[in-house]
């Protein structure tokens, strides 16, 4: 029991300062790229400075702040397809593909001290131009549509305003879940394999 509750005490505290980078690191990446280690102390003190501001404000803030970074897809990053990459991976590479959006904006958002539980990695398929593609939703009321956080627009608007997209599953440590008519969550599935790697990596603070 007590080596449960300090994993589970130890996985809380890296998810409220998770990504962080130590001095060690930055001079790596100095070594490499100087544009790399200023995008990562430019996002650090960004974060600084939203965290005493209202929710909603912050909610903004990441969203825009974050859709700045220019996009690529995986298999021109990696020669993979479907990487997520950490936090950590993304500001350091600078651009990746939309999971790699949905999955800072996530960890950002729980560093500033959202609810881990209201936020959902939610695969969508795209209606009118038929592709998947995946945002970040905060429901930030129970059984009313989620909140969209996409990196293919500034502005965040619910899920039924978001009539260009048809939420498919949606993703957290608790679970997958599907969207019931009421706006809220059915369980489906204990884990979804690409989040259990991705919280893998987190761990191990990559």
């Amino acid at each position: 029991m007590k080596t449960f509750l300090l994993i589970l005490l130890t996985s809380v505290l890296l998810l409220a300062t998770y990504p962080s980078f130590t001095n060690s690191e930055l001079r790596a990446i100095n070594k490499n790229s100087i544009i790399a280690k200023n995008r990562i102390v430019d996002y650090q003190n960004t974060l600084l400075t939203l965290k005493t501001l209202d929710k909603e404000i912050q909610l903004n803030r990441i969203n825009f702040y974050l859709n700045r970074l220019l996009p690529q897809y995986d298999d021109v990053i990696n020669n993979k397809l479907d990487n997520w990459a950490t936090p950590k991976e993304f500001l350091t590479v600078g651009y990746g593909d939309c999971e790699d959006y949905v999955i800072i904006k996530y960890y950002s958002l729980i560093k500033l001290g959202f609810d881990e539980k209201k936020l959902y990695l939610t695969l969508v398929k795209e209606k009118f131009r038929g592709g998947n593609h995946m945002v970040l939703t905060y429901f930030k009321t129970q059984g009313k549509s989620p909140l969209v956080l996409d990196n293919l627009s500034f502005k965040i608007l619910d899920l039924k305003t978001r009539e260009d997209l048809e939420a498919e599953l949606f993703i957290n440590s608790s679970g997958v879940y599907k969207l019931q008519e009421d706006s809220r969550l059915l369980k489906v599935a204990h884990k979804y394999k690409e989040f259990e790697e991705l919280k893998v990596k987190v761990k191990n603070n990559r």
